[in-house]
């Protein structure tokens, strides 16, 4: 027998499998229990246009369904989009009760639990809430800023250098922590570094097999900020190993330094579905979106060496005195390999709410 707050725990697992495909849509898992409690049937949404997690778990568990529950990691939809609301699945499979995790914000695909009610299923929210939000963050929140979830990844020296004097940086990081920067990569959307990274690195920008080298097969979208269009003819990231796009002021306007707005720049990214951007470079790119408030993650590798000079890993991120300091809350710290890695979230202001919600009318998907 399986309690429902492990069942939670269990589809929170299954719909992270989902990080990094279901784009715009959430990662969703779903555990249906019958009525001993046993499982009978699991599923995760895989792919944006697929089957949700519900229709992939009711489809294994059958008749087995029937007066059981159905623990979900999100509300279930209540729309018509490139599939039917699952919330009528749910009833016509003949579940008794519903338990979620985290109520849907997009108003179109909201109202499931009401539906579920109204046909007499019993309905249970919040349970793991905290954790479920935690494991579906970036899609959270993209729809209720409406502009992608940006995280700030850096390798720096532990006196915060990114280079040296000569401006060499392969390797300051470890080879482990290299390959966890693939598996990080593999979660996003988009990976996004500025016309100086590329012009001096070269970088590829992509996923790569983490046992042969290969490419993944998904891949996600390169962003090249490229203000005044100085990216080579023949760098790297305009191959066709990814889908690439070099922006210029000329596609989204420009800001007050007469460079990229970031802000249109981050719109115009999530009108094209992108809910994750995984910002890798340089220092002064990081120190531009930093500076505007539009990093809500950060994640930083940090190598045990010391150079005691070369180029830091950020600048120009608007603080001039303490007491400006952007303030971070840790959330993780681990040793991969020689090498730290730790995860941290900046702190909230209250004006960094959204005083309303950012899009009334929710594109069905």
């Amino acid at each position: 027998m399986v309690t429902e707050d492990e069942a939670m725990r269990r589809a929170i697992a299954l719909a992270a499998r989902g990080l990094g495909t279901t784009s715009p849509n959430p990662v969703v898992g779903c555990i249906l229990l019958d009525g001993d409690g046993e499982i009978v049937g699991e599923g995760f949404h895989a792919y944006a246009g697929g089957p949700h997690a519900e229709i992939v778990a009711l489809a294994q568990a059958g008749e087995r369904a029937r007066g059981g529950t159905a623990v979900v990691t999100l509300e279930p939809c209540n729309h018509t989009g490139r599939t039917g609301p699952c919330s009528h699945a749910l009833i016509n499979a003949g579940v008794r009760r519903v338990v979620i995790a985290v109520d849907d914000p997009t108003p179109v695909a909201a109202g499931g639990a009401t539906t579920l009610r109204a046909a007499g299923v019993q309905v249970e929210t919040g349970v793991r809430r905290k954790e479920a939000e935690q494991g579906n963050v970036a899609w959270l929140t993209a729809v209720r800023r409406g502009r992608p979830y940006v995280t700030w990844k850096f390798a720096a020296t532990l006196d915060g250098r990114s280079a040296a004097a000569d401006n060499t940086s392969q390797w300051i990081t470890s080879a482990p922590a290299r390959t966890d920067v693939h598996v990080l990569r593999s979660t996003m959307d988009a990976i996004m570094v500025g016309a100086g990274t590329v012009i001096a690195d070269d970088p590829q920008l992509t996923v790569r097999d983490l046992k042969d080298g290969t490419l993944a097969i998904k891949q996600p979208l390169r962003v090249v900020v490229d203000s005044h269009g100085r990216t080579p003819e023949k760098a790297r990231v305009r191959d066709v190993a990814a889908p690439t796009w070099i922006v210029t002021t000329a596609e989204v306007g420009a800001g007050p330094d007469g460079r990229v707005d970031l802000h249109s720049l981050l719109a115009a990214l999530f009108g094209r579905g992108i809910r994750s951007v995984l910002l890798e470079g340089g220092p002064t790119l990081a120190g531009s979106f930093l500076a505007a408030g539009l990093v809500d993650q950060v994640i930083g590798y940090v190598a045990p060496k010391l150079l005691g000079a070369g180029k830091p890993a950020l600048v120009d991120a608007g603080v001039t005195t303490i007491g400006d300091a952007i303030e971070l809350d840790l959330t993780d710290i681990a040793q991969i390999g020689p090498d730290l890695r730790f995860i941290a979230s900046l702190r909230q202001k209250p004006s960094d709410q959204p005083a309303h919600h950012p899009y009334p009318e929710w594109k069905a998907l």
